[in-house]
C-alpha cells in the first residue's frame, strides 16, 4: 500500500506534510479583568492546570491510499514549572496542528486527602507499535503506544508515544489519584490502522468525557486513545474532574459581551429563502396567536410574552400559530430588520471552557427540495411548520479567550467545527454561520448539504450561500441566559413557554413522495425509500418546535 512510517526530532525534514500550526487570523486581544477568565491556569480543586497549546511532534505516519488518513503524535513543547505531562495529543495530518494538552500540579486549595494528588507510573505497558511490519534494522524508527502502569488508587490520563523501543521514563508523566478523575468516552476517530495491517488491528480516537454540559465536572485533558479491540472496550483512561463548586473561570457579565462582540459571527441566508428570520417580539406584536385545547379562539400575544404560560412541560394543552387574518402571509416572511440572536451562555467540559449558544428564530420553516441523483424536487408541504428555531455554539477557552471551536446545529444533528476549519469574516476574528435555504440549518461552508445518502446522491437538500440577507451576531444579539451567574441576566418571559411554537397539522405526506417515486426505476425507487424511511419524523409532519429551554442542549451537551 506504499505506506512510510516516521519518527521525527525537530526540525526533521518531514517525507510527507507536516500539519502546520493554526492560529486565528487576528491576535486574541486583552480581555477586561475580572474574575478568573483568561488568567491562563485553572484551579479545579486539588488541581491546578494549564492548557499548553505549543506541541512537539514525536512520531507519525503518512499512508498513500486514498480515504486513509495518516496521523502524527505531540507531547508539550514546554511545561511550565512545578507542572507535569499526563499524556500525549494525536491528530490526523489533513488539519492543521490545533490541540492541546493539559499539564497540572498539586495545590493546597481544599485538599480533599492525605494522599498526594499526582503520583509516578510504576511502569508502562506496551500496547501496540508498528515494529512488527517494519523489521528489525529499523526498530528505532517505529512509533510505540505505551499505557502507563498507575499505583493502586490512581488512574493514567492519556497513552505515551515514542520513537523507538526504548521504554519511557517513569518521571515523564503523572497519573492522577482516582477521586480526582472521571470517565471518559471516544468520539472521533483520528486513524484507523486495521484496513492496512488487518493482523496488528490498532485504531486512535480523540476523547471526551462522559459527563459533560452545565452540570457535568469532566475536564478533557487532549490526550488521545488507543484501542487494539475488535469489539466495544471500556476505556482504561480517565479525564479529570472539577471540585471547584464557583466556576471561577467562567466569565463575568462584561466579559461575556466582549467574546460577542469580538467572535460573533454573521449568519448569511440563502439569497432564494423567502422565510427569513424576526425578532421574537416583532413575532408577537405582528399577531402571533396563542392557542389553548377546547378552546377555538386564540389570544394575541403580548410583545414580551407576558401572557403566556410558563413552566410545566410540552403537554400538548398550548400552542402558537400565525395570525388568522390578512397578515398570515407576511408574518411567514419574517422580518430582518429585526433580527436578533438570542444567547445562553453556559459552562462546557468542567468550567474549562464555555459556550456561547446562538439561537436564531424564524417565523416559518418552508417545504424542503429532495434530491434523487441528478434530478430536484421541491415539496410543497413536507418540511414545512410553523415557527422556527435553530442555533450554532462557540465554545471558547477559559484558559485565553481562544475561540476553539464552533458547533452548528442541522435539524435533529449537528456538527462541531474546530476553528481551523472555519470561514471568517476578512480582516476578523469572527466565523461565518450559512444557514440553509428554508429549513435554517447551520453550515460551515457555501454549498449543498444533503442530508441522506451522499454517496447515492439521494435525500433533502440543504443549500447555503452567501447573500445580502445576514446578521450580524456581534451587534445584534441579546443574552437572555446565563445560569451560573446567578441573577444577573434576567429571562425573558417567552423563554418560560415550554409548549410548541406551532400547530400539528396531520397530511398524508407519503402521497406526496409517492407521486415522486412512483417515476423512478424499481432499483433506484427501492433505494430511495430506504433512504427517506430514514429520516427523522419530523420531515413528515407539520408540527411547530419546542423553544431553547425545552432542547436536550440547553443543559446537555451537543448532539454529535
Amino acid at each position: 500500500m506504499d505506506c512510510n512510517w516516521f519518527c521525527w526530532p525537530r526540525n526533521h525534514n518531514f517525507d510527507f506534510e507536516k500539519p502546520q500550526p493554526f492560529a486565528l487570523p487576528l491576535p486574541i486581544p486583552d480581555w477586561p479583568q475580572g474574575g478568573g477568565f483568561a488568567e491562563e491556569k485553572i484551579c479545579i480543586g486539588d488541581l491546578e492546570v494549564v492548557m499548553v497549546t505549543e506541541l512537539e511532534s514525536i512520531w507519525g505516519f503518512s499512508c498513500s491510499e486514498e480515504g486513509i488518513k495518516g496521523a502524527t503524535f505531540y507531547k508539550p513543547k514546554e511545561i511550565p514549572e512545578g507542572f507535569y505531562c499526563l499524556g500525549h495529543y494525536g491528530q490526523p495530518n489533513n488539519q492543521p496542528l490545533h490541540g492541546f494538552l493539559l499539564v497540572a500540579r498539586e495545590t493546597t486549595y481544599n485538599a480533599t486527602s492525605t494522599s498526594p494528588a499526582l503520583q509516578k507510573p510504576l511502569d508502562y505497558t506496551l500496547v501496540w507499535s508498528s515494529f512488527s511490519w517494519i523489521g528489525d534494522e529499523n526498530s528505532e524508527e517505529c512509533g510505540y503506544i505505551w499505557l502507563p502502569t498507575p499505583p493502586e488508587g490512581y488512574r493514567s490520563l492519556g497513552f505515551v508515544v515514542t520513537k523507538g523501543p526504548t521504554k519511557p521514563s517513569l518521571d515523564l508523566v503523572r497519573c492522577v489519584r482516582s477521586d480526582l478523575t472521571d470517565t471518559c468516552e471516544t468520539n472521533d476517530l483520528i486513524a484507523d490502522m486495521e484496513p492496512m495491517f488487518p493482523d496488528f488491528p490498532c485504531q486512535f480516537w480523540k476523547v471526551r468525557p462522559c459527563h459533560r454540559g452545565m452540570q457535568g465536572k469532566g475536564i478533557s485533558v487532549g490526550t488521545f486513545y488507543c484501542s487494539t479491540s475488535f469489539v466495544d472496550e471500556v476505556l482504561c483512561t480517565f479525564c479529570l474532574k472539577n471540585f471547584d463548586s464557583s466556576l471561577q473561570a467562567m466569565p463575568n457579565l462584561e466579559q461575556v459581551h466582549s467574546l460577542i462582540n469580538y467572535y460573533g459571527p454573521t449568519v448569511f441566508f440563502h439569497p432564494k429563502d423567502i422565510y427569513l428570520p424576526s425578532s421574537v417580539s416583532w413575532f408577537f406584536k405582528n399577531g402571533a396567536t396563542l392557542y389553548k385545547e377546547g378552546i377555538k379562539m386564540g389570544e394575541e400575544i403580548l410583545s414580551g410574552g407576558s401572557n403566556l404560560p410558563k413552566g410545566g412541560e410540552n403537554d400538548g394543552e398550548y400552542w402558537i400559530d400565525l395570525p388568522d387574518d390578512s397578515r398570515n402571509s407576511s408574518v411567514k416572511l419574517g422580518n430582518l430588520e429585526s433580527a436578533e440572536l438570542y444567547v445562553h451562555v453556559k459552562p462546557a467540559l468542567g468550567g474549562t471552557f464555555t459556550d456561547i449558544a446562538m439561537w436564531v428564530f424564524c417565523p416559518f420553516n418552508g417545504p424542503a427540495t429532495i434530491k434523487i441523483g441528478l434530478l430536484n424536487f421541491s415539496l410543497s408541504k413536507i418540511g414545512q411548520h410553523v415557527s422556527d428555531w435553530e442555533h450554532f455554539t462557540l465554545r471558547v477557552s477559559n484558559f485565553t479567550g481562544e475561540l476553539w471551536s464552533v458547533y452548528f446545529s442541522q435539524h435533529s444533528g449537528g456538527e462541531w467545527v474546530e476553528a481551523s476549519g472555519l470561514e471568517f469574516m476578512n480582516g476578523s476574528n469572527k466565523p461565518v454561520v450559512y444557514s440553509s435555504k428554508s429549513g435554517h440549518a447551520s453550515f460551515p461552508h457555501p454549498g449543498c448539504y444533503l442530508q441522506g445518502s451522499e454517496k447515492y446522491g439521494i435525500g433533502v437538500r440543504n443549500d447555503v450561500a452567501r447573500s445580502k440577507f445576514a446578521v450580524d451576531s456581534s451587534t445584534k444579539y441579546k443574552i437572555v441566559a446565563a445560569e451560573y451567574l446567578g441573577g444577573a441576566v434576567a429571562e425573558p418571559c417567552w423563554l418560560q413557554y415550554m409548549r410548541e411554537w406551532g400547530p400539528k397539522v396531520t397530511y398524508n405526506s407519503a402521497s406526496e413522495l409517492e407521486k415522486i417515486l412512483s417515476f423512478l426505476p424499481l432499483n433506484l425507487r427501492i433505494r430511495a425509500e430506504n433512504i427517506f424511511d430514514s429520516l427523522p419524523m419530523e420531515l413528515y409532519g407539520e408540527e411547530g418546535p419546542t423553544g431553547p429551554k425545552e432542547k436536550n442542549n440547553w443543559e446537555g451537551d451537543e448532539r454529535c
